[in-house]
């Protein structure tokens, strides 16, 4: 078991799942594919990691149409475990469906459900993720059919709050979701209203904690440093955290959290050399899986995370949104991201 420097610190068991160190990494639509959770394993100090969240219908919409699996499952197969894979929908039968396929075909090792995304194009058009944190009976009967179908694989939940700030009903929620029979429960302190503005309400994550008997609880929202994670377990009644939009430019973030919480040196951001690096590394993975010309696309967004609180990132930005092949991108990414002077090989902070 691993040394933490504060004694409420210990691993998480999710089921028969150990999460050492007890950092999650967050399922993110549009960024946490194959090559980002690579990258981040290459750092390292990520307890568990998941995939993309996968539209349950549209699987269950290309598995009847024999038509290729969607590039959200690129690479699960044949990557290192724990991997929770995040599901949405909101008809328990096709969510289990979709679970059981993913314990049988994929192996996972957590099917995660989301109640948590307040994006409109889920909620309001198709009253899933946080859309659905106002029925908590069918929030309930959504869990039972899923953790039914996946047995023994653990099911876990993600929530926010609540819908609006006038109805937070997390605790509420919580407890539907422990009595359903889930394994772990994730709490993002804002509401759906909030969408990601103002700041996330730790207090009320915490207050959740003693209404649950059994199953851990961790706390997402607002952590971008590794002080803020030791913080996190320090103020507040979580069991662990789970780490989101700051680690999409710095995937490092994991790594010098783990190294804060086992009270060791925290590993310093990489240099200008080594965040090149990375980002050329990434690069390759996208584009040894969609090929140059889709990659280089799809790489504009990642570069321009890398590239966030940087000087002279509203430049980048801009130029970077405007590549089309790879010599373009490479030349974008020259410019400003040169090379380091003080580059040292051997920096903790280089992948492993």
């Amino acid at each position: 078991m691993s040394e933490y420097i504060l004694p409420g610190i210990r691993p998480i068991h999710i089921g028969p799942i150990k999460v050492d160190p007890p950092i999650l990494q967050a399922p993110m639509a549009g960024f946490t594919n194959y090559a980002f959770r690579q990258i981040v394993r290459e750092f390292g100090g990520a307890g568990l990691q998941a995939t993309e969240m996968v539209n349950a219908r549209g699987f269950v919409w290309l598995d009847e149409n024999d038509a290729e699996h969607p590039d959200r499952l690129w690479g699960i197969k044949d990557e290192q475990r724990p991997l929770a894979v995040q599901i949405w929908d909101n008809d328990p039968e096709t969510l289990a469906k979709v679970g059981r396929r993913l314990v049988e075909e994929y192996q996972v090792s957590i099917v995660d459900l989301n109640f948590g995304c307040p994006v409109k194009q889920v909620t309001e058009r198709a009253h899933s993720g946080s859309y659905l944190l106002r029925d908590p009976e069918r929030v309930g009967r959504i869990i039972e059919r899923v953790v039914q179908a996946c047995a023994p694989v653990p099911v876990t939940a993600k929530i926010r709050l609540g819908c609006t700030r006038d109805r937070c009903n997390a605790i509420e929620i919580a407890q539907v979701v422990e009595a359903a029979g889930a394994a772990a429960l994730t709490v993002h302190g804002r509401t759906a209203q909030d969408f990601f503005k103002g700041h996330a309400n730790w207090e009320a994550i915490s207050a959740i904690k003693p209404h649950l008997k059994r199953i851990p609880l961790i706390g997402n929202g607002d952590l971008d440093s590794a002080d803020k994670v030791v913080a996190a377990f320090r103020d507040y009644d979580i069991d662990g955290v789970m780490i989101a939009r700051a680690s999409l430019g710095r995937p490092w973030l994991f790594a010098q959290a783990a190294a804060a919480l086992r009270g060791e040196p925290i590993p310093p951001d990489p240099t200008l050399t080594q965040q090149r690096e990375c980002m050329l590394h990434h690069f390759e993975l996208v584009c040894e899986r969609f090929g140059e010309e889709k990659g280089t696309l799809l790489m504009r967004k990642y570069a321009c995370c890398y590239a966030q609180g940087r000087r002279g990132a509203r430049a980048f930005r801009t130029h970077v949104a405007h590549v089309f092949t790879r010599a373009q991108f490479l030349e974008v990414v020259q410019q400003y991201f040169p090379q380091d002077a003080e580059l040292v090989a051997d920096s903790p902070a280089t992948p492993r």
